[in-house]
Order: C-alpha cells, then structure tokens, then sequence
C-alpha cells in the first residue's frame, strides 16, 4: 500500500484577510475545520505554519504542526520544508498530499479522488479539475482553466478560456465543448516535490502566474482526477461571510 501523508500551508500575514487561519467558523478556527475534514481521508496530517499563534491553535486541538520559514516564495516550498522536517519523525511515506489552508469546507472525497491518481504509476503530480456548466465561470480570468490530453495528463493551465471554440460565438461555446476548471489541491511523489521546488520560474508560470506551467514546461507530469465537488476556497472575509450564509443558513 502506498503512503501518504497530508500537509496544509497556513499562513498569517494574508493581504487580503490577515489572520485567515485562526477566522472561526461556527465555533471552529479554520485551520481546524481544514485539518479536521483532511484527516477523514489521510493517516497523517500535518499543518506547516511562520507563526506561533497558528501553531499553538493547532495544538490546542492536539493536530500535529510543523513551524517552517517565513520566507517562502510559494505555498509549495513551504511544502517541501515541512515534509523534510517531518521526515525526522518518519520516512515512510512516498506521496505528499497539499491541502490550502483556506478550504475548510474540502471533501474527504476529493482527496481520495486525488490519491487514486497514483494508481498510475507515471504519475508525477496530482491535481483535481471540475466541468465548468456556467458562462461566468468560463470566461473568468481569476478561476484557472485546464486541457488534458486522453490519458488524463494535463496539457496546460491557463487563466484564458482554453480551447478557443473557432467559429462559434462564445454564447454557444459552453455547450460545444467540455470545459473544466482546475481545484487548487496537489499531491507529488516525493522525490518529485524536492525536483519541482528546484526549479526556476518558468516563462508560462510567469505569464499567467500559474505556477503548475512551471512543472510542465521542465517535463513533469500532472495527473487529473475529475471532481463533482464544488470548492468554496476563503480569500477574504465577505467570502467567509457569503460562504457560512450558503453552507449554514439560519
């Protein structure tokens, strides 16, 4: 059987909503309500945090927790750090799986989703993708976008609409092609997380600010898995607001 173990980057200066872990959600921190739906699918979970107040929340409700860098270009680095440093404790583990610290609401079942994935065994990365059915999704900048090829393997992420649907007004072009947007959960070999937080950013990355294009322009392969689950990641606090109205109405 393969192991994985789950890791979950949080941080506490966030731009735009400072203190984003330790936000409480119906008498939860969030960190918690993340660690807490992680550890349903996952044997071992450990949260990687630059601040204290973040590590002692976990502690409190006896999570395990891991202090890293604060100076971390990406969330994945911080990965990296973390798995090394867990390491010491025990090795034995092949799969890494990153979970954002900002999704409270994930399904373990995505995560289940994600690890079937390696039941490949050329997958180096894993990541889920989800159909887009609504015209404000396909045509926003800020929701990434991905084609896979017919193993399942991505091809490119883009924050465009990808494919262009030639000859056809874009009113029509949801029903002419099966468009799908990419849900930001990763889980690397992990051999392949040391490979990938080596390299240099990319052309691709940089251009879309993407920085899964960097692992493809060097070679590596990311695995798609498919997901029904909708994600309701939290980047600000009206997004926590609208999210507990949907999720937890009165």
């Amino acid at each position: 059987m393969m192991k994985f173990i789950g890791v979950i980057p949080a941080r506490y200066d966030s731009t735009r909503f400072p203190g984003k872990p330790l936000a409480m959600i119906k008498g939860k921190t969030m960190i918690q309500r993340v660690y807490e739906q992680t550890i349903k699918a996952l044997p071992e979970v450990y949260v990687a945090t630059d601040d204290q107040r973040i590590e002692q929340a976990v502690r409190n409700f006896n999570g395990n927790v891991v202090m890293t860098s604060p100076h971390h270009r990406s969330g994945t680095d911080r990965i990296r750090e973390a798995s090394e440093k867990i390491m010491h404790h025990t090795n034995n583990y092949e799969v890494i799986v990153n979970i954002q610290g900002d999704e409270p609401f994930i399904q373990p079942e995505q995560i289940r989703e994600l690890k079937s994935c390696f039941d490949d065994e050329n997958t180096d990365i894993a990541t889920l993708i989800k159909p887009i059915d609504n015209d404000k999704a396909l045509f926003n900048p800020n929701l990434p976008k991905v084609i896979t090829d017919k193993y399942d393997y991505a091809i490119y992420f883009s924050r465009s609409t990808i494919p262009y649907i030639r000859n056809k007004d874009a009113s029509e072009w949801l029903n002419s092609y099966p468009f799908h947007k990419h849900i930001g959960i990763y889980a690397y070999r992990k051999h392949i997380l040391k490979a990938i937080t080596s390299l240099e950013p990319s052309s691709l990355e940089l251009a879309e600010s993407l920085e899964q294009n960097r692992w493809i322009e060097n070679g590596y392969r990311i695995k798609t898995a498919i997901t029904k689950h909708e994600n309701y990641p939290v980047d600000t606090p009206e997004d926590l607001e609208y999210i507990i109205n949907r999720l937890f109405p009165e």
